[in-house]
């Protein structure tokens, strides 16, 4: 036992001694540290008297060499990535348009501008109509639609606005239902039909805003977004149309890098001037109203720019622009008559083309621009300005057309010698 106790002591001394050793080394190593810092520190000072230069400039230098030398190097390795980019771009570009449109892909049901209601038997037309038509007078002003009674079991409802057209089609239903058909509860039907498609109009709204992904809006801006519901382009439901371009435009964003909040935004406020009454065409409604409501200007700017009436500004309003067009012209998205296209253009040509001193006329852009061309010897400029007004002042009054009608009227005289 004692012999076990002298050799743990013998050990725990040695232990001792090398630890003592160990620590002396470590401080011998810290002053050889601090010396070689010390030296290397004199030497990097008595360099920069040499040279002329400090510390920071000598590394400047030393960069600045280094940075020419290989210069020649980095050149040739942007230009060889230059190169690839062009040659993958397109390719890369129709993927990532084609995986969008994928990706954004909805069901479409076209719709029209007429609304159809059938009726049990032809007495109830009778009704309808009321004495010396009194009835179906106040129907129509109630609710600013026309009625046609001409096809036997159907009540067809006719308006552009489908916001009206609606109000009436429930209005009606509900007089049918009810039976008791005079100007008075005609009135009274209609008052509470509009309150309740306002309650759909806001619900509609909030759902349209939930499915793409956008929270906290004011009550009024989701009225507005249910409005859409009752909206068409071409037979393309607005509400089914915005959907598709927030989720290709999303997806578009994700892919290269864009900010997917401001895509997001810029595709849903995109068409609301369309659902907006006023003068200008939707694109300048929309950006006055989002305005009213601190709309950030970067949002602002995708809704202004999404048919290009002003240069891009961002990246997001190219993708807004995109995914729009995509969506619009994607097959059976949008039904449209081309013989009343055709008929509407010719009529507004038409309308155009009677007045003194206009040589020709051409109506584009789905009859929302009309050309006029003026011959320069019979009228003078003041008198081409009012022209030009007239011509849409008759335009407007006499065909039904979405949106705002710009007439621009040409003048001009040339003389050749």
């Amino acid at each position: 036992m004692n012999d076990t106790n002298q050799d743990l002591i013998v050990l725990e001394k040695k232990l001792l001694e090398r630890q003592e050793k160990i620590e002396q080394e470590k401080e011998h190593l810290e002053k050889d540290k601090e010396n070689l810092q010390k030296t290397k520190d004199d030497y990097a000072d008595r360099l920069a008297k040499v040279a002329g230069l400090t510390r920071e400039e000598a590394k400047k230098l030393l960069l600045d060499e280094v940075e020419k030398q290989e210069a020649t190097y980095i050149a040739r390795y942007i230009r060889e990535k230059e190169e690839q980019a062009k040659l993958t771009a397109d390719a890369k570009s129709r993927e990532i348009l084609a995986d969008s449109m994928k990706h954004g892909a909805l069901n479409y049901i076209a719709e029209y501008t007429v609304s159809t209601i059938q009726i049990p038997d032809e007495d109830m037309k009778g009704r309808i109509i009321g004495k010396e038509g009194r009835n179906i007078r106040a129907f129509e002003q109630a609710t600013g639609v026309d009625i046609d009674l001409d096809e036997e079991g159907i009540i067809r409802l006719s308006s552009f606005d489908q916001i009206r057209r609606e109000v009436a089609k429930r209005a009606l239903e509900k007089l049918l239902k009810d039976t008791r058909i005079q100007p008075f509860r005609i009135e009274e039907v209609v008052a509470q039909t509009k309150l309740e498609v306002e309650k759909v109009m806001l619900e509609e709204g909030q759902k349209l805003a939930h499915e793409a992904g956008v929270y906290n809006l004011q009550a009024e801006l989701l009225t507005t977004l249910g409005r859409f519901k009752f909206r068409t382009s071409f037979g393309q439901n607005l509400i089914v149309h915005t959907l598709e371009e927030v989720k290709i435009g999303i997806h578009m964003a994700h892919e290269i890098g864009a900010d997917a909040d401001v895509v997001r935004l810029g595709c849903l406020f995109h068409d609301i001037g369309k659902v907006l009454e006023g003068e200008g065409s939707h694109v300048k409604l929309g950006v006055e109203y989002l305005k009213k409501f601190n709309i950030p200007d970067n949002i602002v700017n995708c809704v202004a720019e999404h048919h290009e009436d002003k240069p891009f500004s961002s990246v997001e309003s190219v993708i807004v622009c995109t995914a729009d067009q995509i969506s619009g012209a994607r097959p059976g998205a949008r039904y449209e008559d081309y013989e009343d296209y055709a008929k509407r253009l010719t009529e507004m040509e038409d309308i155009a083309k009677k007045h003194e001193g206009v040589e020709d006329a051409y109506a584009f852009e789905a009859g929302r621009e009309l050309r006029v061309i003026i011959n320069p010897g019979r009228l003078d400029d003041a008198n081409t300005t009012l022209l030009a007004r007239k011509i849409q002042e008759e335009v407007t009054k006499a065909m039904t057309v979405p949106g705002e009608v710009k007439v621009t009227a040409i003048r001009e005289f040339r003389a050749i010698a």
